[in-house]
């Protein structure tokens, strides 16, 4: 699962790391807190980079869904692919194979079960101030002719370091280093080669630590740095 990422990097810093154009950089607002329920409308990257980086929404709404009744319903279940079954489910295996695309990130959360409590973590890629989570994309139109680009971000089994950190479910985002983002974009690819893509990052590639109750605190400012400072719990496990 990933339903929480920070995605606090403004316009001129997505600029030069994709070398693309944010378009409809006025309506985009960086956050520290981007949480998959609220529907926020995120920068992605896809394959034309010279269309540049564009804001879509979360929760993928498969271009052949009927009327906004369904795809309110379906948009909720989308959030996430899992990259076990992406090139085979229905509202994913089209985009799988032809509308991919890169999600910028800062790092991601999660939960841990310990004790009888859930304790925040905040995750990120070592060495990397700006990475990618693995995306497929849709476009649908809405009844008047307006498109909606909507994503969901593509997961996979926990490495050794997230199966301790989110210890129900043991999933994790795909995490492009650099060098693979490249091929995740790239067209014609075979399903093989991206399903190699889409195995878990070594354990030692990432960063982690536990954070404040801040994140869970829905009536304060979750948009400020203080957000992903360390914060240690009395119940804390036995990853350190």
């Amino acid at each position: 699962m990933c339903f929480t990422v920070n995605v606090n990097i403004v316009k001129e810093e997505l600029e030069s790391r994709y070398g693309s154009e944010l378009i409809d950089h006025d309506k985009y607002r960086p956050s520290y807190y981007y949480h998959a329920y609220s529907l926020p409308s995120m920068p992605v990257v896809c394959s034309d980079r010279a269309a540049g980086i564009r804001l879509f929404r979360w929760g993928l709404i498969p271009s052949w869904v009927s009327d906004e009744s369904e795809a309110n319903d379906i948009m909720l279940k989308t959030f996430n692919a899992r990259s076990e079954t992406v090139s085979t489910k229905p509202a994913f295996r089209d985009s799988f194979a032809s509308r991919r695309c890169l999600v910028p990130v800062r790092g991601f959360f999660e939960w841990q079960h310990l004790g009888g409590r859930k304790i925040p973590w905040y995750i990120a890629l070592k060495g990397e101030d700006i990475f990618s989570l693995a995306g497929i994309w849709d476009s649908w139109t809405i009844q008047g002719g307006v498109t909606l680009n909507t994503f969901s971000v593509v997961t996979t089994r926990a490495n050794e370091l997230m199966e301790e950190i989110h210890n129900t479910k043991k999933r994790m985002p795909v995490i492009l280093p650099a060098a693979a983002e490249g091929l995740w974009l790239k067209e014609g690819m075979a399903e093989n080669a991206l399903e190699s893509l889409m195995e878990p990052v070594a354990s030692d590639m990432l960063s982690a630590h536990t954070i404040s109750p801040l994140i869970t605190n829905t009536r304060a400012d979750r948009n400020r740095p203080e957000l992903i400072m360390p914060f240690n719990y009395p119940v804390q496990g036995t990853l350190f």
